[in-house]
Parts: C-alpha cells; sequence; structure tokens
C-alpha cells in the first residue's frame, strides 16, 4: 500500500524463540515480547468475548488500563496479556467475561 512504511529486515532483534499453548494450539513467540503482541503477530485479534453479548474483544490500550485483552493464563483467569511476557509452555485460554479459575491449578 502507497504510504505504508514497513521495517526494514534485520532492523529488529527478536529475543529467542518459545512456544505457548493457546486455546489447545501451539503458537511460536519470542522472549521478551508480551503474549498480546505474540498474538497479534500471530494473526489472533480476538481475546476474549464479553459476558453477556458475547462480543470480540482484543488489544486496545496496550498499557494496561483498559482490561480489554484479558485471557485466562496457566489457569489464571483476568491477566492482562499485554503486561504479560511470554515464557516458554505457557498456557493462554480465550476467556468468557470475567472468567473462571481453572480446579486443577
Amino acid at each position: 500500500m502507497e504510504g505504508q512504511r514497513q521495517v526494514s529486515p534485520g532492523a529488529v532483534t527478536r529475543g529467542p524463540e518459545v512456544e505457548i499453548i493457546v486455546d489447545g494450539h501451539q503458537v511460536r513467540a519470542h522472549e521478551g515480547e508480551s503474549v498480546a503482541a505474540a498474538l497479534l503477530a500471530a494473526g489472533r485479534r480476538a481475546l476474549r468475548t464479553t459476558d453477556r453479548r458475547g462480543e470480540p474483544r482484543g488489544l486496545y490500550c496496550g498499557i494496561g488500563v483498559c482490561f480489554d485483552c484479558v485471557m485466562t493464563i496457566d489457569g489464571r483467569p483476568g491477566v492482562r496479556t499485554c503486561q504479560t511476557p511470554v515464557r516458554d509452555g505457557m498456557r493462554v485460554d480465550s476467556q468468557v467475561g470475567a472468567g473462571a479459575w481453572r480446579a486443577d491449578t
């Protein structure tokens, strides 16, 4: 697209590659990036749905103020993905509304 700028190859150095599990699927991520950034890089825009209307929500502010990006991480609901760094083997699940604690964590 005209007027759209891209980062030159090699201009950005990413951390070592890790794997996270998102809704049961393996997703490649890089150490040093947030869960939200990893999901956006993987093409995922909707991170949770609202309780009342089932409307999708995704990354909005990116600085931990709005809580639109919350997901269940390692069984803990309501975790802000924009503030949570990825780590190898992390389990991330979509959340409906306020989410629910898993009994096996």
